[in-house]
């Protein structure tokens, strides 16, 4: 079965208020004008709305009939702190802030879909479309389950679409086990002891130290675990000093650490302040370590990745679902909801991109030609998932 034909019809429309979502964005925790539209929309359409978890999310929910089976279906709503560079007439108008991520599309999407089943109703059970906030290092997914979402929406599985450029539109894909990693963030400051330029000697120089660190932090990934296990040690910037002719007191190096596996992100932790201080002791320095845990990996659970490949085979076409999809080191805060139940997050295509921009680039803009595939896999995910039987057998 294709693309949902009851979806074009009101196509036009949903692409409207995805350019509209683009034309304001709104960080996260910020999403005011978003909620207010998502949750218009929702009762609109006769869904139960509940609004204020995480400040700014919303949860709209559609029931039928006496099941006690229910579904959770997630699209994140903030922006990104960057300048857009497009030139199209739903830009940014709002400086510094871009929808550079897509997730105007994802809220879309999910909007479309609960418009189409609450037109449709042709489930048993409950469907929460879970519009989150602060999904761009702001941890609102994490805020959303410690404020009690599952204690107020119970969920048998949770799904969520992520788009995903250089996938054609009308394709999609997944994987089980994990998709994303984990995010992590590391500062190391080390401190030597300031002096003249000209006479270096008389000092300890930290850019020195720094840089000998730089260096050595890639060991932990390329002599410290399994070759076979992916890891990523980044620095992405090392501050310290003001003047050409001084060697500073102190600098400060910072970046990011990613891992699929829970005990190869610990190794990284311990090994990171092993060698900086190591390094620092031996050049007469020193260094303090700030490690700073963000989002777990994204893990998807092996029945409901196959489950949600089979239903992406409906809408697209077996060719068209591209299986066991490499993971990407990037990371998604969608990973909390999978801590705590059973689901999987899926690719949608969106195309090449302008010029193959892939996401957070300044001239990143969502395919609104993916909307229908991304609404029907949705709706259609949450018709077979509360068609299947208690033991979980369609």
């Amino acid at each position: 079965m294709p693309i949902i034909p009851r979806i074009l019809d009101f196509q036009d429309e949903l692409t409207a208020i995805r350019r509209d979502i683009h034309a304001h964005p709104e960080l996260g925790f910020e999403e005011r004008r978003t909620s207010d539209i998502v949750a218009a929309k929702l009762r609109e359409w006769g869904l139960e709305v509940h609004r204020g978890l995480a400040q700014t999310g919303v949860v709209g929910t559609l029931r039928r009939g006496n099941s006690l089976r229910a579904v959770g279906l997630r699209a994140d709503m903030d922006c990104l702190p960057m300048q857009e560079q497009n030139g199209f007439a739903h830009a940014s108008t709002h400086p510094g802030k871009m929808h550079g991520c897509g997730h105007d599309g994802h809220t879309t999407m999910l909007l479309g879909a609960a418009r189409y089943l609450a037109e449709t109703r042709q489930f048993e059970g409950a469907v929460h479309f879970i519009f989150q906030p602060a999904e761009e290092g702001g941890g609102g997914g994490k805020r959303m389950i410690e404020e009690g979402f599952f204690e107020k929406f119970p969920c048998d599985a949770v799904f969520a679409l992520h788009n995903r450029p250089g996938i054609p539109v009308g394709e999609m894909a997944v994987r089980s086990g994990p998709l994303l990693a984990s995010s992590d963030r590391f500062e190391i400051r080390v401190k030597g002891r300031g002096t003249h330029a000209a006479h270096p000697h008389t000092g300890v120089d930290p850019f020195v130290i720094g840089a000998q660190i730089v260096l050595a932090l890639q060991t932990i990934t390329s002599r410290n675990k399994d070759p076979v296990e992916t890891s990523v040690v980044s620095v992405g910037f090392m501050k310290g000093g003001s003047a050409f002719n001084v060697i500073p007191d102190e600098l400060v190096i910072g970046g990011t650490a990613r891992a699929f596996r829970p005990e190869v992100r610990d190794l990284i932790e311990k090994r990171l302040a092993e060698i900086a201080q190591g390094i620092a002791s031996t050049f007469g320095g020193s260094a303090e370590i700030a490690y700073r845990r963000g989002y777990p990996p994204t893990i998807n659970h092996a029945d409901e990745a196959e489950f949600a490949a089979a239903v992406a085979a409906e809408i697209c076409g077996e060719a068209g679902v591209r299986r066991n999809y490499p993971p990407s080191m990037g990371s998604e805060d969608f990973s909390y909801f999978l801590e705590q139940r059973p689901g999987a997050m899926l690719w949608v295509g969106n195309g090449p991109g302008e010029g193959g921009c892939f996401l957070h680039n300044a001239r990143y803009d969502f395919n609104d030609s993916a909307i229908p595939t991304g609404v029907s896999f949705l709706a259609r995910l949450a018709e077979r998932y509360l068609a299947r039987g208690e033991g979980g057998a369609a």
